[in-house]
């Protein structure tokens, strides 16, 4: 059985995030061991399915991509980070102080800003000289065998191999006005064809993005499964279809 169907951004980060939720090595981690959710836009989505209320998603976002001409209002008191503990949580700790207390097989949720899926490679940009978020971690994520989970639309897919454009972002040359780093990372890439595989076991496919009337940088997509497998999942789109903007 096929269908087709339509996600805007915001309705992936919904989708994402509520795979996210239900993946059994989240689920094994939210009944015992540690989940450390850094600030990002999915992430805050995923914020709400893991603690089952709505937040300020402003609140758990930190770098993000905007018009250049845009004027945003962001004047919103930041949460402070998420870290579960046998899934509840322990507010003594934050994302990077949480490390040091995670045991092989925790779980460290970052979100991405570039994607190359076929070759499983996520990249992120960064724009603090001490290397962000990723930078502060990632050496401690290998050496502790910590899984980095990696929440990502299809959105950000990029045609140029990543680690090529991190080297070439890293020239030494001289720029007119910032350029931003970009990390290169693997871990456990999770966009909508893990979503839906997670929630109700189809396989997607991406076969159209972009769009109008609110669908700019959405994705079209063919479902293949099951007749019932496949009667969930549009029943899944159909309770997220609707999702406002992060901010709107």
């Amino acid at each position: 059985m096929r269908a087709e169907i339509v996600l805007t951004v915001s309705e992936s980060k919904r989708l994402i995030a509520k795979g996210v939720a239900h993946l059994d090595i989240v689920r094994e981690r939210m009944r015992k061991g540690m989940i450390v959710l850094a600030k990002g836009s999915t992430n805050a989505y995923v914020y709400e399915e893991l603690m089952g209320h709505a937040i300020d998603k402003r609140a758990y976002v930190t770098g993000f991509t905007a018009p250049t001409k845009a004027s945003l209002v962001r004047e919103v008191e930041q949460l402070p980070d998420l870290v579960l503990l046998d899934g509840e949580r322990a507010p003594e700790l934050d994302r990077f102080t949480a490390i040091a207390r995670m045991r092989a097989g925790d779980i460290f949720i970052k979100g991405a800003n570039t994607l190359n899926y076929a070759r499983g490679v996520a990249g992120i940009t960064v724009g603090s000289p001490t290397g962000g978020t990723i930078g502060r971690v990632l050496e401690s994520l290998k050496a502790k065998n910590l899984r980095l989970l990696i929440p990502v639309g299809l959105e950000k897919e990029v045609p140029l191999n990543i680690e090529a454009t991190s080297t070439r972002l890293a020239a030494p040359d001289e720029t007119l006005g910032m350029v931003h780093a970009l990390w290169p990372v693997r871990g456990i890439i999770f966009t909508e064809i893990e979503a839906l595989r997670t929630l109700c076991a189809v396989d997607a496919f991406p076969v159209a993005a972009g769009g109008v009337f609110g669908a700019e940088g959405g994705l079209r997509l063919l479902l293949d499964g099951r007749a019932d497998a496949v009667g969930q999942a549009l029943e899944v789109v159909g309770s997220i279809q609707g999702e406002s903007p992060l901010v709107s």
